[in-house]
């Protein structure tokens, strides 16, 4: 196994990215968000390939966005988090907004930004034991691209982004709308490629301009300015200052995020 970020391959006319950071559960870090935005153009303008299937190495699809590598940069200021948040929104809305239909191909894990980079493509597929959550809140963090109410319903979004709860069986994401096929762990690439095929089958063109007009349906609906202040507003919650998230940063430097968030629990088991 290769140590670059990401692995692609074309197979007939789908072409695949598998994440490839297996040691870190697949975590989203510079080096991959970068490897991926040109994996991404590169099956954009080749014309032999008509849909992408994305999933992970190894054990699960993606724990998120890497936390120690933000950690190590030490963010601080509203500008900063700006910065690195917008790159993240942008890693994640490139598989929404890909002419090309995307398939996320989920088994294991599939957390936080990941499981919003999973809401960005245009079918999900996971395993039958894949875990999902968003548990931004716990970390004290916002959500970078707030999707799960358009994907979902109001209740259901709610349920997913308030409680923090990364835990949540593939059943019942496929109950909330979050998924398409809920499949056996070893088939859930191969049904991925089966809907891929299915897609490339048909009229590309005629795929290409239905996606857009599905896509544009929910931005004439302003999902587009809704998004961009839930990013301010995930911008804001990052640069805030108060003495829990201080506290909490703390505990997660000096003793790990486990014992953050066994500090983060204790203290709602108090109020």
């Amino acid at each position: 196994m290769t140590d670059a970020p990401i692995l692609t391959e074309i197979r007939g006319r789908t072409g695949i990215l598998t994440f490839n950071r297996p040691r870190v559960m697949n975590a989203f870090n510079s080096e991959l968000i970068t490897a991926t935005h040109a994996a991404m153009q590169e099956f954009q303008s080749d014309p032999a390939v008509l849909a992408i299937v994305v999933h992970g190495a190894g054990r699960c699809f993606s724990a998120g966005f890497d936390m120690k590598e933000s950690a190590a940069k030490n963010i601080t200021t509203e500008a900063e988090w700006r910065k690195v948040l917008t790159t993240d929104f942008d890693f994640i809305m490139q598989f929404w907004d890909s002419p090309k239909p995307t398939i996320a191909a989920a088994h294991g894990f599939c957390i936080a930004g990941a499981l919003e980079l999973l809401m960005a493509c245009d079918l999900a597929v996971a395993g039958g034991d894949t875990l999902m959550g968003e548990p931004e809140v716990r970390f004290g963090s916002g959500i970078v691209a707030m999707l799960a109410p358009y994907v979902t319903g109001p209740k259901q979004a709610k349920e997913l982004l308030l409680t923090g709860n990364d835990r949540i069986p593939a059943r019942r994401c496929f109950e909330m709308g979050l998924l398409n096929r809920v499949v056996p762990e070893d088939s859930v690439l191969d049904t991925a490629l089966s809907l891929a095929a299915q897609i490339t089958s048909a009229s590309a063109p005629s795929v290409q301009k239905t996606k857009r007009a599905v896509n544009r349906s929910y931005e004439l609906a302003r999902m587009r300015e809704a998004l961009a202040e839930a990013l301010e507003v995930g911008i804001g919650i990052e640069a805030d200052q108060s003495p829990e998230r201080l506290e909490f940063n703390r505990i997660r430097k000096e003793s790990g995020l486990k014992a953050a968030l066994e500090w983060r629990d204790r203290q709602g088991s108090q109020a």
